[in-house]
């Protein structure tokens, strides 16, 4: 790849003495492996450079699954993430780690994910609803897709008072049965415009999100939410219907 590419990074780790493993998420590439050869050399120009959140102009060469960093230079500064914040962005990028596939174009998702990094680091509040909009645009760019507006047993829309049931592979059906599947029509009206105006359609959110990326996810548990739960007051945390 001789091009120059938007990117940034998701995660990296120490590799040799000097050395550093990157997994990038690039603008036109998506998921890339790569190895920055003496980036932690004490006179290297990529020291502090190679850190999530900061955005980044790179290019690699190579054609194994671990390409070889040729050049990176950063674009401007870090977002600056703190605190919940902080821990939010890490959850967003354990997300692609763990779901995307390696050099598959996701360029539009780039741009949400590069959305919701400004979107937290501009967070007055609670992270959630920019974490929401995320895994609903990730869904629909992994071809998750859902009709929350019509009920798929009728095929009429969605009542603001009544109750639907999710079913995979089917979507939402009108049932009289209340449990952690079950969501109002209000609640998935919120979802389809990815607006969440109270806490209720806030947590319907949660709770379809964590349904539906499962599959995706499988059993092993993500490390950001446990960082979540370990560090942070229980006041950043948004438990759904259901959860202790």
């Amino acid at each position: 790849m001789e091009g120059w590419q938007r990117a940034f990074v998701l995660h990296g780790r120490p590799y040799s003495e000097t050395s550093l493993l990157l997994d990038l998420f690039t603008e036109n590439e998506g998921r890339v492996r790569v190895l920055a050869k003496g980036a932690r050399a004490r006179r290297s120009n990529l020291k502090g450079a190679l850190q999530p959140f900061t955005p980044l102009l790179v290019r690699w060469g190579g054609r194994g699954e671990v390409k070889t960093l040729r050049n990176a230079e950063p674009v401007s500064l870090a977002l600056p993430l703190h605190g919940a914040l902080l821990y939010s962005g890490l959850y967003v990028n354990e997300l692609l780690m763990r779901v995307l596939e390696f050099e598959t174009d996701y360029s539009a998702l780039f741009f949400d994910y590069l959305y919701c990094l400004q979107q937290l680091a501009a967070a007055q509040g609670s992270p959630e609803p920019a974490l929401r909009r995320f895994e609903l645009a990730l869904l629909a760019h992994l071809g998750y897709g859902v009709d929350f507006l019509h009920c798929a047993g009728s095929g009429q829309p969605v009542s603001d008072t009544m109750t639907y049931r999710y079913r995979e592979e089917k979507g939402f059906i009108a049932s009289l049965v209340v449990d952690n599947r079950s969501f109002t029509g209000r609640e998935l009206q919120a979802l389809a415009a990815r607006e969440f105006p109270d806490m209720e359609t806030l947590r319907a959110a949660k709770r379809f999100t964590r349904i539906a990326l499962k599959p995706y996810l499988g059993p092993r548990p993500l490390k950001s939410r446990e960082l979540f739960r370990q560090f942070l007051p229980k006041r950043y945390m948004l438990p759904s219907k259901g959860e202790a």
